[in-house]
């Protein structure tokens, strides 16, 4: 009963619905009038033909013909009444045969069928719902960005358009409500002015609708939109966004940030504070094949969180040993890392200059990071109209042996691949891997399910255009405490758990139970980059620390952390 009464509520309160009810009502005041009519016509035929029948004969014969049954129990003897009975024959049939069920299906039986889909997925959200992030459409950044909420407890909801794709995100149990985009009530509906944030991934045109409806409702909760074009950023803005994200300059900027460009200094992935997390390639320098004991990196003043190999983040230990692949994650101040560059900057030097392979929106943007960074680097494009320098780019395809050739692949010590189809970045990757061994190769992938298949293929690393947008999203969160600085590696700030108040950090056994490292630590005023091993943790104090999706995982789970 509850479920016919959310129906009859739905279809009546649409004005879509309540006109085809109309329609209908007129439609069958219309029949019955006809079909009466008809029934007093009868009578007066019948009695001009001296023929007696009751008004249930009438209408009894009425039905009959209209319906075209034709039982022949009654029948007329006149010219007239079979003039009369043809005209009824053959407005039943249109009427009764044709119009009617047309009507029914148009008007009564679709609208009651969508009626009931709809009572079947939510309209809205709770009254009580608060600090909620509220999502426009399923797409890879929010795919992402979903996991991410749920693995850090965050409440969200989807809020689609489509009756029928509603109902199927439902079913795969997304968290979901029907409504329009550009309709104040959807947004009043899904409890917008109590929400943590609106995100819209749609349309550069589209997200600018949902700014405008969104910002009539609530002048206070924060929109996040996503733009590919530079000029709609200002128009976003205008329209009532908090934050626009230009994923592509994000995205070439974290492509270029893993490119060694062929040096050994380190270059910063990530600043908080005094605090600089950088990556520095260990190939041709005196670290290669040593242990970091034996390294005694700490002399000057920095500390190695992790290692890179091809891809494959490793948590730092006194033993591990640093390979020609290795890419160094290291901790410090900008003092400590200088002091770092000074004594590794004469290794690994070389004045070939970076492949990057396509000149789309995020080759256009990797490009841009390069030149800031100072890098040279050398385009392979395959669209002429693409090109913007002639002089640094050669025109053709880079799945072409001979053109890589051309681009210096032999040589060069970095391949950066960003075309936006993830199957032909994999071939590329497997192609690079086979002309050069030795080459750096970082990918950029749209899906994170590739970025394994990509890593087996022999890409150093792997930058997700989903992940990347997610975590830019997720880090603009009110009151985040987890920041991403490349692809499955997150800086988080944890308050000291009860189980270590008190003991040392080479007591606590933090790295050996997590694979977690603690990069800073606050103390009574400031941020203490890489605190010492034999500093106390102090109830109350706040940690810097550094890790991948499971270390992070397992140290919440051991310590139950906040």
């Amino acid at each position: 009963m509850k479920s016919i009464a959310a129906q009859i509520l739905i279809l009546t309160r649409q004005r879509s619905s309540r006109r085809n009810l109309k329609a209908l009502a007129k439609f069958l005041a219309v029949l019955i009038g006809m079909i009466l009519t008809y029934t007093v016509i009868f009578h007066f035929i019948m009695d001009y033909e001296d023929q007696d029948h009751t008004l249930i004969s009438g209408l009894y014969w009425t039905l009959v013909t209209m319906s075209t049954l034709g039982f022949g129990d009654i029948t007329f003897e006149s010219d007239l009444g079979r003039v009369f009975t043809i005209i009824v024959i053959l407005s039943g049939t249109l009427f009764l045969l044709v119009l009617l069920p047309f009507t029914f299906i148009q008007f009564f039986y679709a609208p009651w069928m969508e009626s009931q889909a709809q009572a079947s997925v939510p309209q809205n959200l709770p009254e009580s719902e608060h600090d909620h992030i509220l999502l426009t459409q399923l797409d890879p950044v929010t795919e992402a960005l979903i996991k991410k909420l749920e693995q850090f407890g965050h409440s969200y909801a989807l809020i689609v358009e489509e009756l029928d794709q509603t109902r199927r995100l439902h079913d795969q149990n997304y968290r979901v409500m029907h409504g329009d985009l550009d309709d104040p009530e959807t947004y009043e509906a899904a409890r917008l002015g109590r929400a943590a944030m609106l995100v819209s991934t749609l349309s550069d045109a589209e997200d600018t609708t949902v700014c405008i409806t969104a910002r009539g409702v609530s002048d206070t909760t924060p929109i996040v939109t996503t733009v590919e074009d530079p000029i709609s950023k200002q128009i976003h803005e205008m329209a009532g966004a908090s934050d626009v994200i230009r994923l592509p300059e994000i995205m070439g900027q974290a492509l270029a940030r893993c490119s060694s460009g062929g040096d050994a200094i380190t270059h910063t992935v990530a600043s908080f504070g005094t605090l600089h997390l950088a990556e520095a390639n260990a190939a041709k320098t005196p670290l290669v094949g040593k242990t970091l004991r034996e390294n005694r990196l700490g002399d000057l003043g920095v500390s190695v969180a992790g290692l890179w190999e091809r891809g494959d983040f490793k948590p730092a230990g006194p033993d591990s040993v640093v390979g020609p692949n290795t890419v160094l994650m290291v901790v410090g101040s900008e003092e400590q890392l200088l002091n770092y560059d000074e004594h590794f900057a004469i290794y690994a030097v070389t004045g070939e200059p970076v492949i990057l392979i396509g000149s789309g929106r995020i080759g256009k943007a990797t490009a841009e990071a390069l030149e800031e960074r100072g890098v040279k680097y050398r385009v392979i494009e395959q669209d002429p109209r693409r090109v913007i320098d002639p002089v640094n780019t050669i025109v053709g395809n880079a799945a072409d042996p001979e053109i890589l050739k051309e681009a210096g692949i032999a040589t060069t010590p970095t391949v950066i691949i960003t075309t936006n189809d993830d199957d032909t970045n994999l071939y590329l990757t497997l192609l690079c891997r086979q002309s050069n061994p030795d080459v750096e190769i970082i990918a950029r992938c749209t899906l994170d399910k590739h970025v394994k298949a990509l890593h087996k293929a022999g890409a150093d690393f792997v930058q997700s255009y989903a992940s990347i947008g997610a975590s830019s999203i997720f880090n603009l969160l009110q009151k985040s405490r987890v920041v991403t600085v490349t692809q499955g590696l997150d800086v988080f700030r944890v308050n000291v758990p009860e189980e270590v108040v008190g003991k040392r950090i080479m007591e606590c056994g933090i790295r050996e139970k997590t694979g977690c490292t603690i990069i800073g630590y606050h103390d009574s005023e400031t941020l203490q980059p890489n605190p010492r091993p034999e500093t106390v943790l102090e109830k109350g104090r706040e940690m810097l620390m550094i890790g991948d999706w499971e270390s992070r995982n397992r140290f919440f789970k051991a310590y139950n952390a906040s």
